[in-house]
């Protein structure tokens, strides 16, 4: 849903054409390093949005080149994306495809734990020097948005890290339990009742 309400909210700066919302989506979230978003993905949004009624192709400019299609959000638009604001935004953290593996690699014979661990954290230190970097880059006097930005990934990177090492404290006592399974279900048919 944040690509769809993020063109909302830039159609709602100034109208614009698919090539300059990729732009400006780009430059918001401090380039394609941070978020890939494929221009192929702007114009399929912006036929779902305008066939909504929630954009309008506002008129076609032409400077010598290819047509270039203006879009302008509509009060339709500007409903949807002001719902979008009053939301809060929810993660769901518990979808953790590392964790899935650190217990499957538990169960798994010939598998090394510590292993997994240590690879995962290199990878984490490698993400937050690249981040770090970055964020030494950055002029606090024009970007400052896109300093919190990374700030945040900075936290969340240090959160993990900080996971990872409570995760191999824990690993030899973790190690002894059995990974969860299902309840067991009962097999066959259910009876039949007396109300027959």
């Amino acid at each position: 849903m944040s690509v769809r309400n993020a063109i909302l909210g830039l159609l709602a700066y100034r109208p614009r054409h698919g090539y300059e919302l990729h732009d400006a989506f780009e430059a918001m979230v401090g380039g394609v390093e941070n978020w890939d978003l494929k221009p192929a993905q702007v114009y399929t949004t912006l036929t779902r949005l305008e066939k909504k009624g929630l954009v309008i192709e506002d008129r076609v400019q032409q400077d010598g080149g290819p047509e270039k299609h203006i879009y302008t959000v509509t009060q339709a638009g500007l409903a949807e994306l002001q719902k979008w604001f009053s939301e809060p935004v929810l993660s769901d953290r518990r979808r953790d495809e590392f964790f899935l593996k650190l217990m499957l690699c538990l169960a798994a014979p010939d598998a090394n734990p510590r292993k997994l661990i240590y690879v995962q954290r290199a990878s984490l230190y490698r993400e937050l020097h690249a981040i770090t970097a970055q964020r030494s880059r950055v002029d606090p006097k024009s970007e400052l948005a896109y300093i919190l930005l990374l700030d945040q990934a900075v936290m969340h990177l240090e959160a993990d890290l900080r996971w990872l090492d409570m995760v191999e404290s824990r690993l030899d006592e973790i190690s002894r339990q059995p990974i969860p399974e299902p309840a067991e279900r009962p097999r066959g048919r259910p009876p039949k009742s007396d109300e027959s």
